[in-house]
Formats: structure tokens, C-alpha cells, sequence
């Protein structure tokens, strides 16, 4: 009897250790996770979501859901872990690090810095993980990457600017140029993409970079109005949505008004700019195609299936690796198609967007 009740409670006090270890392994620092799926936790039927930052509107909203939705449509007994590292490089990090402890077998990652994870997902290969970079552009030996043509990005930008404005396009004009975090790869590519529209026709007089940031991109236009005069200003390109907010503000208090203004996500904020007049254009870069397309290159890879049928095209990244790629093609939006794309799409109602203040210009816009 003494030898079996000794032989019980060790059994019990393993089976607290192994509790407590489950307990351990499913903390998650500065993530939230969710699943997709019958999955109990992790294993090889885990993929791992790892999205930059919550300021941009979409990833929450849009990304993480519809990447969930096609996870759980193609593969019912995944589980998707869900991260997001609030612009911290150093958190994304540890959620990699994290992933791979849970043994998850696939991650798709949004670089909050794409030079800075590079170590990570080397990490992640070594112990078997497949890495898909969503978006942006990781450095390291990622397997597939999906995101849109950034380059054409940033020519529809550039273009969008100059046909707004129109007999104003000229050598002579003003432009303040107010560009992403040079963390993000893309910003590179939409700057890129956006002087190969606009240089030789505009004088770039002022460019810096607004880190994504609303705040940051306020200042730095404040800083352009006193450098350059708020008369002589004759456009602003702005690489998102976010930042327009920021400028557009700016731009008001300085009495500023009627010059073009781009942007780029077609946030809801955004569109409600152009269809009041305050922001000329945006870029919409259909999220649920992406999502999806990711989600489904993430199921083919924890499943062994080739991407070639997916990845159709090979980028090379800032590490020099040669990077399987899907790019997805982006549409310029302005005040004339919003009801043909964004609207169409079902991203956002027509009552969505003509709320309070915007119900007059929306009416005028044709879009009630």
C-alpha cells in the first residue's frame, strides 16, 4: 500500500509539472492567440501569424481575419497563432521565438524591420520552420513572399499626383514628398516607384520620412511649409494613408487647401478624405486577396506541396536571397472610382463612408 501511494503521487506531481509547462508555453508577450480550425494547440498543424503593428488599420481588421477564414477553409484541424508586435521589432522576435517553442511548422510574417528579423527566421529554418514573408520583404532564407507590386505602387501614386495637378505639372513645381519607415522594405520600392513617375516633371523640394506615423508626418510637413513658403507648394505625395491624416491637418491649420495629397491603403479615413476634397487619391491593395493568397501558400508549404503554381516570380531581398514571390496588382482610387472598387468590393458601405460631415460631399460624389 506505501509503495503504491508513493507510486500516485508521483504521478500527480507530473502531471502539475506537465500542467504547469503547458501553462508556461502558452504565454504569448504582447500577442493575442486565435485559432482556425479543431487544432488543440501546437504541433504540426500550427501556422503562425505575425502581423507589425496595430496603428494600421487594416491589419487587425482585415489581414488577421481573412487569413484566418482561408486557413480554416483549407486545412479544418489547423490552428492559426496570432501575433502582433505594436511596431517593436524586439517583440516580433521573441513571437518567432515564441512560434517556434509552440511547434509551429509554418509562420507568415509582416516585418515590423526587415533586417532586424532576419536572425529570427534563420533561427525559425534551422529547427524546420518554413517562413512566408507577407507584405513586406523579410531578409534570410524565407520560403515565399506575398504582397503587391510595390514599385507600381509607388508609380500609381506619383502618377495620381500629377494628373491631379493636371496644367500644374511642371518643372517648376513644388513637390513635398513625405515617405515611409526606410525599416520597411516596401517604402524603398513605393519611393522608388513614385520618383520614377514624378522626377523630371516636378521639383521634389522637400522629402523625409514619416516613419508611418500620423504624428511624425505632421511635423516633418510643417517643416516643408517653413522651408519651402505655404504658397509655393503645389502638391504633397504622402506613401499612406495614415500619414495623409497627419498632413492633411497640417496642411489646414496652415491655410492650405486644393493642392493634391496621395496616399495609400485605402483606410476608411482616407477615402472620406478624397470624397471631401481634403486628399486627392489612395492605393487599394485588396486585402482578402492577399491574406488569402498567403493563407493558402502557408497550408501548401505544412503540407510539402510545391508554390511554383503560386509564386510565379522571384524578387531578390536585401539579404541577397532569391525569394519565391506572389504579387497581387494594386488600383489607384480618387473621388471618381470609389464607388467601382472599395465600395464594389464591399471593404466599406457607401453609409460606412458618408457619415455626419461626409454625407453632402458622398451625395455630390454620386455615392447616396
Amino acid at each position: 500500500m506505501r509503495r503504491f501511494a508513493i507510486g500516485a503521487t508521483a504521478v500527480s506531481m507530473a502531471l502539475a509539472m506537465a500542467a504547469c509547462g503547458k501553462a508556461g508555453d502558452d504565454k504569448d508577450s504582447g500577442s493575442d492567440a486565435s485559432s482556425a480550425g479543431t487544432g488543440s494547440g501546437g504541433g504540426s498543424k500550427s501556422i503562425g501569424l505575425l502581423l507589425p503593428d496595430t496603428v494600421t488599420a487594416r491589419y487587425e481588421k482585415f489581414d488577421k481575419p481573412y487569413f484566418e477564414d482561408k486557413v480554416k477553409a483549407l486545412c479544418a484541424d489547423c490552428k492559426v497563432e496570432y501575433a502582433n508586435a505594436a511596431a517593436s521589432a524586439t517583440m516580433q522576435a521573441q513571437q518567432v521565438s515564441n512560434m517556434i517553442t509552440k511547434g509551429v511548422k509554418v509562420i507568415v510574417v509582416s516585418a515590423q524591420d526587415s533586417a532586424a528579423i532576419k536572425s529570427s527566421i534563420q533561427a525559425a529554418v534551422d529547427k524546420g520552420v518554413k517562413v512566408v514573408a507577407y507584405d513586406r520583404l523579410a531578409q534570410g532564407p524565407v520560403s515565399g513572399y506575398v504582397s503587391f507590386d510595390n514599385v507600381k505602387v509607388g508609380e500609381l501614386q506619383g502618377q495620381a499626383l500629377l494628373t491631379s495637378l493636371g496644367a500644374k505639372a511642371t518643372k517648376a513645381s513644388k513637390i513635398v514628398m513625405i515617405n515611409g519607415d526606410d525599416a520597411d522594405p516596401n517604402a524603398a520600392q513605393f519611393k522608388e516607384g513614385a520618383h520614377k513617375a514624378l522626377d523630371g516633371k516636378v521639383t521634389i523640394a522637400y522629402e523625409q520620412s514619416g516613419l508611418w506615423k500620423d504624428t511624425v508626418a505632421a511635423q516633418k510637413m510643417s517643416a516643408a511649409i517653413t522651408q519651402i513658403g505655404a504658397k509655393n507648394i503645389a502638391g504633397v505625395y504622402s506613401a499612406n494613408d495614415g500619414m495623409s491624416g497627419g498632413i492633411a491637418n497640417t496642411l489646414k491649420g496652415a491655410g492650405i487647401s486644393g493642392i493634391p495629397l496621395t496616399g495609400q491603403d485605402a483606410e476608411l479615413a482616407g477615402i472620406q478624405r478624397i470624397v471631401a476634397g481634403t486628399q486627392s487619391s489612395t492605393v487599394y491593395k485588396a486585402f482578402k486577396p492577399e491574406a488569402e493568397a498567403a493563407a493558402t501558400m502557408a497550408v501548401d508549404l505544412l503540407n510539402g506541396k510545391d508554390i511554383s503554381s503560386l509564386a510565379t516570380t522571384t524578387l531578390t531581398s536585401g539579404s541577397g536571397n532569391k525569394v519565391p514571390s506572389q504579387l497581387l496588382t494594386p488600383v489607384s482610387v480618387t473621388k471618381a472610382n470609389i464607388k467601382d472598387t472599395v465600395v464594389k468590393d464591399g471593404l466599406y458601405t457607401a453609409a460606412q463612408i458618408c457619415t455626419g460631415e461626409f454625407a453632402a460631399p458622398c451625395k455630390a460624389a454620386g455615392l447616396q
